[in-house]
This record gives C-alpha cells, structure tokens and sequence, in this order.
C-alpha cells in the first residue's frame, strides 16, 4: 500500500452534514472563483483530471471539475468519501496497489483511474465537508512539498465558502449574497404566511454566459453580469429582494405578488436583458436568459423548496428553447409531504434488506419525508427508510417521484 497512514476521524456524521448545509454550496452552478482553483491545481501537478467535491449524505458533487466527465456520483463509489474520514490529505500512488480502492468502480472502469490526492476541505468546527482532488490515469510520485501546496490551494477553496458566510452583497454586482438573499427570502415568507398575503419566486440563469467568456475573456464576462444586475433592479420595486445565487444564476423574491404578476415582472426583466448591447474589444456581445416563477402555497411552505420549484420551471424554460419564462405547476399525483427541513444521511432498504441505497434526508415530519438520491429509477413504491443518526426505521410509500426526488408518506 502506497498511501499515507493517517488517523480516522471518528465525526458524526449529522453534524458533519450540518458544516456542509452551512455552506449552501450543493446543486449551484460552475464559478470561476472555484475553477480558478481546479485550473491551477490541473496546471501546477500537471495532471488531467481536478476538482473540488463535496460528500453529502449519498454521494459525491463536483462544484468544480476539469477532466472529469461526470458532476456526481454515488457516495460508494468516491475515493474521496475515504478522504474526508482522515485527518491527513488522501495519497494515494498506484490505486491497483491500494486494497481499499482496487476494486473501485472509477479504479476498474472509466476513467481508470491509477492516482489521487486529496485534500480536505475543513470547515472551522473541524468537519471534512468535501476535498480539492487531483487525478492521474498513470501512476505518480507525490511528495511532501506537492502535499503542502494540495492543501495550500484546498484552504483557498475554504477561505472563499467562510467569506460567502459573511458577506452580505456579492462584490461583482452589488446583489445580496446567496446566503444573505435566502435570509430575506425567509423573512418575506414568514410575514407572507403570518398576514396571508402571496408572495413568488423568480429564478433567472443567463444562456450561455461560459461562450462569452471563452470568446472574449471573463472581464467581459463580469460586465455581463453586472449590467444584467443593474437591468434587474431597474425593473423591482424596493420591497423586493434581489440576489445572486450561483454563478450566472439570480433569484428575485416578490412579495404581496401572485404567480400572474410574478409572470408580468420575469417577461419584464427578460426583455430588458435581452436590450443589452455590451461593447467587448471591437465587438457587441448580446445576451439572453431564462426564467422560472413559482408561488407560495400551503404544499411549500419553505424557501429551499420554493426556490426548488422555480429552478424546476427555470430549466423547462431552458429545455423548450431559453431566452423564456415558465412558471411552476405541480405534476398530477398525490399531495406534497409537508416537512420540516432537515439535512441526515439515510438508507432505502428493499427486497428484505439485502438491496440498500444511499439517500439524504432533506425533510422530515410526523407522517412522511423528502428524500434525495441519484436517481430514482429503480426505487420501490414501497421500502423501509433508515436513519441511523436518531435511530429511525420507517416503512414509506412513494407519493411522488422527480428526477433525484422521492416524497414519500410513512405507513
């Protein structure tokens, strides 16, 4: 074995989950601030494959990625699920020689992975949320001095998830934050539900930001994005609450406005961005963007999964053409589980037990859960779901499934 002997960290697991939903960095879109990091990993190692990974509940998501062609996997299956379970940076020389991940899927299947080093990306309460990785198809030498700067560039990754905790405005385009944005957002949706007034949701990505990029430099790039803000703002009214969530990606809180209204605004904006004309060198670069509206209602009566549904209408948008608004509307089947928010590691247990997948728990009650896996393909309508933080064992009956979603009801 040609890895590093270090000590296991012996973490539970829920507060190890509950460092990483601090962070809200699961599911957002590519940022340079990210690929900037993986970028110089790939060219300091001299590797083909980097990325930054973070290990929820059931798998493994890649914010940032080169050479890599997927952006999750099962938590099974990610050598850096080994990796956050140590104190020290993963090494491992010759992955063929190392009993604990020769037989692994990325090890004896594509990318045939022969190198990895790992370094954990380690939040301030001392809980490994994720790694900076670097990765070979051949086997490789990695010294001491090639560790430091592996870390050194891993705490970049973290310097930057502690600054995003703190801000409150993003510094390109003077929106709120995305932690700051889903705080107002809450506070809207609280007097929404205390007065009984409505209250939507608009989620707006710019198409194809990562071409304008590539054809004329990031700095082009950021003026997109400011100019797009300041379009934005021009078109809201004070009391609405305006932030940048991802990348490329915008949110807008609208309160006191239905789903109709809330249409009115998006086609608003949309049209405006689409007037932008933005000189780059000695050409114009125009942009587009599309757009997802969704409404407050009884069945979503939190911010995480209100945001959900609009990002849902943002890519019917995108999938039927972009450069478009639709809004939200729930898919003919049983009613929503309404749940409390919660962020657990779980199992789906079937055929007696002997067929178990991985999921994450991201709601729970009384009488039912929301649950997240790769895919839902293959999952019984009925199965026993475990959770082994609080000792939980419930059978469930599947009310709903999307893509990488199941609401299920307890009984």
């Amino acid at each position: 074995m040609e890895s590093a002997s270090s000590h296991v960290e012996e973490v539970h697991e829920d507060e190890r989950l509950a460092a990483l939903d601090r962070y809200d960095v699961l599911d957002t879109t590519p940022e340079e601030a990210f690929d900037r990091v993986t970028r110089m990993a790939q060219k300091i190692f001299r590797v083909p494959m980097s990325a930054v990974s973070f290990v929820d509940g059931h798998r493994q998501w890649l914010k940032s990625r080169h050479g890599v062609s997927y952006v999750e996997s099962k938590r099974c299956d990610a050598i850096c699920d080994i990796a956050i379970k140590q104190t020290e940076p993963l090494i491992i020389c010759d992955t063929t020689k190392d009993a604990r991940v020769a037989e692994n899927n990325f090890v004896v299947r594509e990318p045939y992975l022969r190198f990895y080093a790992g370094a954990q990306l380690r939040s301030h309460q001392g809980y490994n949320v994720g790694t900076l990785c670097v990765m070979d198809t051949e086997p490789r030498k990695f010294g001491v001095e090639q560790t430091s700067i592996l870390v050194d560039l891993a705490n970049l990754i973290v310097a930057e998830l502690d600054l995003r905790l703190i801000a409150s405005t993003d510094h390109l385009t003077g929106a709120l934050s995305r932690r700051n944005f889903k705080e107002e957002a809450e506070r809207a949706k609280l007097l929404a539900l205390r007065h009984g007034h409505s209250l939507s949701c608009i989620i707006f990505d710019l198409d194809h930001l990562k071409k304008i990029n590539d054809a004329h430099g990031h700095g082009t790039g950021d003026l997109v994005l400011r100019r797009t803000a300041d379009a934005c703002r021009s078109a809201l009214r004070k009391s609405d609450v305006f932030g940048r969530i991802g990348g490329e990606e915008f949110g807008v809180i609208l309160p006191h406005t239905a789903a109709a209204s809330a249409n009115e605004v998006a086609e608003k904006i949309r049209r405006a961005i689409a007037s932008l004309c933005i000189s780059a060198a000695n050409d114009s670069v125009r942009v587009t963007a599309s757009f997802g509206i969704a409404e407050l209602d009884g069945a979503a009566p939190d911010i995480d999964e209100l945001l959900r549904r609009a990002d849902e209408a943002l890519y019917a948008s995108k999938n039927s053409g972009r450069n478009r608004c639709s809004e939200w509307r729930p898919a003919v089947s049983a009613p929503a589980t309404v749940t409390g928010k919660v962020f657990k590691a779980g199992q789906i247990a079937f055929n007696r037990g002997s067929s178990v997948i991985d999921c994450t728990v991201r709601g729970l009650s009384d009488t039912g859960a929301i649950l997240d896996v790769i895919s839902t393909e293959g999952v019984p309508d009925r199965f026993k779901l475990r959770i082994n933080s609080n000792d939980t064992s419930r059978f469930c009956l599947v009310r709903a499934k999307r893509s990488n979603r199941l609401d299920v009801a307890f009984g």
